[in-house]
């Protein structure tokens, strides 16, 4: 009985994770969809990663940059081609991921509300020299298959989204 009562437990905390809205916001401050190209998303090729699996938001260096949703911080530190990455796992179980900033002003287990500062603009990682910008990308930790395609990496589609479809709900 204790193995169904857990169950029970896991499966409602895990349907209370989809039902909890998002309600997005624009993660660089001022920016509008001016800002980024809504074709970058799943772009090729690009790079060692082969396609883009996010969207790059420009601004200028050191330009607050925001929590898309509220959520807690999962990760916060350094990668090598992120650069000072911040990732928030946020509503509907979907991990919001900052890349190239200039710093970060979060910490691993912060709650973090819509709008919060995540950190600022910048261009660390393999983004060095080249304009500041966001690199944002969405992915789910439960698969969305019905997105998957016959694109480069196409199987992947099925965990990142395209952030243009998230944040141009607000």
């Amino acid at each position: 009985m204790k193995k169904w009562r857990k169950l029970k437990i896991f499966l409602i905390i895990l349907f209370l994770g989809f039902l909890l809205p998002e309600l997005p916001v624009i993660p660089v401050e001022s920016a509008t969809s001016k800002d980024w190209n809504a074709k970058s998303f799943w772009f090729e090729p690009w790079g060692r990663s082969g396609v883009h699996k996010g969207i790059d938001i420009f601004g200028k260096l050191n330009t607050p940059v925001l929590a898309t949703t509220y959520g807690i911080v999962i990760f916060a530190g350094e990668l090598p081609l992120g650069g000072k990455v911040v990732a928030v796992l946020g509503p509907k179980w979907r991990i919001h991921y900052y890349a190239h900033l200039n710093s970060n002003s979060v910490f691993i287990g912060k709650p973090l509300w819509r709008g919060s500062q995540v950190g600022l603009l910048g261009d660390t990682g393999n983004a060095k020299g080249k304009p500041a910008h966001l690199h944002y990308a969405v992915v789910s930790l439960l698969p969305y298959v019905w997105n998957i395609d016959g694109s480069t990496q196409g199987w992947k589609k099925a965990f990142y989204l395209d952030p243009v479809n998230i944040i141009a709900v607000q």
